[in-house]
């Protein structure tokens, strides 16, 4: 049995995380658990309860207040210590469809010995279906709901820019989304109907 809360408790964590630091990263983990719980009901190996779960909790860390990669760090000691090992390892693997840190979009804001921690983590962890599902739909989904994954990898680019890694961490997000699609026998985008209004800003 997994260790991840119920529905109900990461909704609680959540709404106590925003009242801790509100901002448009509470949007984003809602539309994060929305897509990971549309695609875990046609995935015959997840459950669409914990894929909601671990979509709303993946950016918890930053309850802590504003930071930048650190968050993947705080959410993980945060879920660890209450209890939700199997959780706490969605705050650290979200960010990396590669398992490197170079990988991160965003500036290292913790000190030389956690990054060597996450680094750690990273050459030890296997990843899970509910992994790459979370990082899927992380490069899916801005605050104002699933689009495109083009236009979620532009904003962010625009946002944090670009590093040595930065293309081949698309590469990898695309792999994530083949392999999904593999298995589902159609496009993800088939079960997100509401990409297009999203992406375009209206109806075809």
């Amino acid at each position: 049995m997994m260790t991840i809360p119920s529905r109900e408790a990461a909704d609680h964590y959540l709404a106590e995380a925003s009242h801790l630091n509100p901002g448009l990263w509470v949007d984003h983990s809602h539309q994060v658990a929305l897509a990971a719980q549309k695609l875990a009901a046609h995935h015959p190996q997840l459950s669409p309860d914990y894929a909601y779960a671990l979509g709303l909790l993946h950016d918890i860390g930053r309850r802590a207040g504003v930071t930048d990669m650190r968050h993947v760090l705080d959410g993980y000691h945060f879920l660890v210590t209450e209890g939700y090992p199997d959780a706490a390892q969605i705050c650290l693997t979200h960010s990396f469809p590669l398992p490197y840190t170079g990988v991160g979009s965003g500036k290292w804001d913790c000190s030389s010995a956690e990054l060597d921690f996450i680094q750690s983590y990273l050459d030890q962890v296997e990843y899970t279906q509910y992994d790459r599902l979370i990082q899927l739909c992380d490069a899916i989904c801005l605050p104002t709901g699933p689009v495109l994954m083009d236009k979620r990898l532009m904003d962010v680019a625009l946002r944090h820019g670009f590093n040595d890694y930065t293309i081949q961490k698309w590469q990898a997000f695309m792999a994530i989304q083949t392999e999904f699609e593999a298995e589902f026998g159609a496009s993800i985008y088939q079960f997100l109907p509401e990409v297009v209004v999203n992406t375009f800003g209206f109806r075809p």
